[in-house]
């Protein structure tokens, strides 16, 4: 079960299953033939429609399609993310991020972040050595480092704060 939302106005329910496709509990019937890796053909009713896929962001569950030259903004959500918000644990990624913890117990080989850098969602923080493999840890959004409580050579455990953010 998907829940699309489109261009924030129509709402559309989509189950699939091995025999059948249903938009909002309706059937429909059509031809699908992929073109390549973001482009689709879609045949239905006898009209055809050329899908391609514009831009995708699979973290925030969005994407632009181009259908015969008009863009369409989608939000998708699936019956996890409906559980997750009916158990209310859905805000949980909204709320403000303070410290950074090691995933992972393990050898601190380089810090890339000084005292007050801003960095970005993805940016390398620093490099973490574990069971003999290097881990670059990211930054999980858009922070400025507050404090860097670690320095190449640290050892550290699981949970650990190895950088506090403002």
């Amino acid at each position: 079960m998907f829940k699309i939302k489109v261009n924030n106005t129509f709402s559309f329910v989509i189950e699939q299953d091995d025999t059948k496709t249903t938009v909002n509990g309706n059937e429909i019937i059509f031809d699908l033939h992929k073109i390549n890796q973001n482009t689709n053909s879609i045949i239905h009713k006898n009209t055809s429609y050329l899908a391609e896929i514009v831009e995708l962001n699979r973290e925030e569950k969005t994407c632009i399609i181009k259908v015969n030259g008009t863009n369409y903004s989608l939000e998708v959500t699936d019956q996890y993310d409906e559980l997750l918000h009916r158990l209310g644990m859905d805000k949980i990624a909204g709320s403000k991020i303070t410290d950074l913890k090691a995933p992972m117990p393990g050898l601190v080989l380089k810090v890339l972040v000084n005292n007050g850098d801003e960095v970005k969602k993805g940016d390398n923080l620093l490099i973490l050595e574990a069971m003999k493999m290097e881990n670059i840890i990211k930054s999980p959004a858009d922070l400025k480092v507050k404090s860097v409580k670690i320095k190449p050579g640290d050892k550290v455990e699981k949970n650990q704060i190895l950088i506090g953010f403002e």
